[in-house]
């Protein structure tokens, strides 16, 4: 009679599986019908490459930072983009912010379109073109900065500039946020939302760099994919911290500092944090996982069953997926004697810390002192931001943004997806819910690689496409 009830119990959940599995299907998708945008590709081009030959490197030690790079290209921009300075109000806030504020025919519902334009170093003796020569070269446009993010901050500029130039009035005010501090986490960004809120200034819609349109980036789904950052991770440094008395290594005691911060890091890396499936996660796996192949797809319309078996693929293999689904520790720095033959009175270990979900700076560092178990080894806080709020996905905005990625690259998947990095748009989550990160290229995983690695390039056609997809955008806004 048992064998029976557990064999009618076992058929039930199959069958739910089974007709979850069946009902888990994509929706239908609107019919779109992309107008043609003509563009000056010869002052795209010319005007991109003008913008990498300024080296605005930016810098935590402000005296190794060339700042009469940066006023090149401010002064760059005006005379590359004539008619939104004539037409856009133009503010300097903070130390590096440019806000340009062009008005529409309503203030009520106001967008902000963000970038920055310092950048990293480049280690040019690893690159095969110099990095700040603004190099075109066939049907590519070489340089630090052409992806992340002058690249985007340039199709905006073009975009703007052709609608003005062609006589357009903006449905809405738009402002224009550029930050000359991004690469270092700099005050620049906060100024500038400081500023909108003491002018009462609430956006409808904030966008900045962060996802693209990229292959493989789900299981199972072989179409292009559109990912847009609703939120971001927190993302924290910290030390961890021991002492002892020194000495000579000839008679070492029975466990090193060293030793003792070795097992602290092999705990970490042994008791990862607990899953939790956020939003922007869950959005994600309804979206793509509807066009995923038949085995995923029965996984992602049935995590109710299924997600203890996602975990634990995700604990096993790590990478992307498993940061989406936890917060995570990778210990990259390790500190301590100089000396082969003297024990260190002092060591330490560094972390980067991702946040996610209901995590806090606070709960992770006493969750790690729980993993850790030692109470001589000290967390020290050097800085870090908990995760963000996550944005609508059901307002118009979300709709319009959706709409206009399909007509730019016809057949691409758009979804919800978190960020692992950490980019300037989160302070504008203090001042609205619809902040979305999506950098308006298409990029290889081989591209993807470049930003703030050697040979940082662009084609030429996938700068001209970022430009038609901002000038159906700022139609839109």
């Amino acid at each position: 009679m048992i064998g029976w009830m557990i064999s009618g119990i076992l058929l039930l959940l199959l069958a739910a599986i089974l007709i979850r599995t069946v009902m888990f299907r994509p929706a239908n998708e609107p019919a779109l019908h992309p107008q043609e945008i003509m563009l000056d590709e010869a002052k795209i081009i010319d005007d991109l490459a003008a913008m990498i030959r300024c080296k605005t490197v930016s810098n935590r030690d402000e005296s190794l930072v060339d700042h009469m790079e940066f006023v090149k290209f401010q002064t760059l921009l005006k005379e590359r983009f004539p008619a939104v300075h004539r037409h856009a109000k133009l503010t300097k806030i903070g130390k590096t912010g440019l806000l340009y504020h062009l008005r529409g025919q309503s203030a009520e519902k106001p967008s902000v379109c963000m970038a920055h334009y310092d950048v990293v170093p480049a280690e040019e003796s690893g690159w095969d073109r110099p990095a700040f020569a603004g190099l075109v070269e066939g049907d590519m446009i070489w340089g630090r900065g052409t992806l992340d993010t002058k690249g985007t901050l340039c199709a905006l500029l073009e975009a703007a500039e052709l609608l003005l130039k062609e006589g357009y009035v903006l449905k809405h005010d738009l402002y224009f946020s550029f930050s000359g501090e991004e690469e270092i986490d700099g005050e620049t960004c906060a100024d500038i939302v400081d500023y909108l809120r003491e002018k009462g200034i609430q956006p409808a819609i904030v966008l900045d760099e962060g996802g693209a349109v990229v292959d493989h980036v789900f299981p199972g789904v072989d179409r292009p994919c559109a990912v847009v950052g609703i939120g971001e991770k927190g993302s924290v440094n910290m030390d961890f911290v021991i002492e002892s008395d020194g000495g000579h290594a000839s008679t070492p005691p029975a466990h090193t500092i060293l030793g003792q911060l070795a097992q602290a890091v092999a705990s970490i890396e042994k008791h990862p944090f607990k899953r939790q499936l956020t939003r922007p996660v869950k959005e994600m796996f309804d979206t793509l996982g509807r066009h995923s192949s038949l085995v995923y797809r029965m996984i992602f319309a049935n995590l109710w069953c299924f997600l203890p078996l996602l975990d634990f693929i995700c604990k096993k293999s790590g990478g992307e997926l498993n940061a989406m689904m936890r917060t995570t520790v990778a210990v990259t720095r390790m500190e301590g004697s100089k000396a082969y033959n003297v024990l260190p009175p002092n060591a330490a270990f560094g972390a980067n810390i991702r946040l996610l979900g209901d995590d806090t700076i606070e709960s992770a560092t006493k969750y790690l002192q729980r993993v850790i178990k030692n109470e001589k080894i000290r967390p020290r806080l050097v800085n870090g931001t908990n995760p963000s709020i996550y944005s609508d996905t059901s307002c118009e905005e979300w709709n319009t943004l959706k709409e206009v990625i399909a007509e730019t690259w016809p057949g691409t998947l758009v979804s919800p997806y978190l960020m692992m990095a950490c980019s300037d748009s989160r302070h504008y989550c203090s001042i609205t819910d619809r902040v979305y990160r999506f950098s308006a290229m298409q990029l290889s995983k081989e591209e993807r690689g470049m930003i703030h690695g050697n040979n940082e390039r662009v084609p030429v056609e996938t700068m001209l496409t970022t430009v038609r997809f901002y000038v159906r955008l700022l139609q839109r806004l």
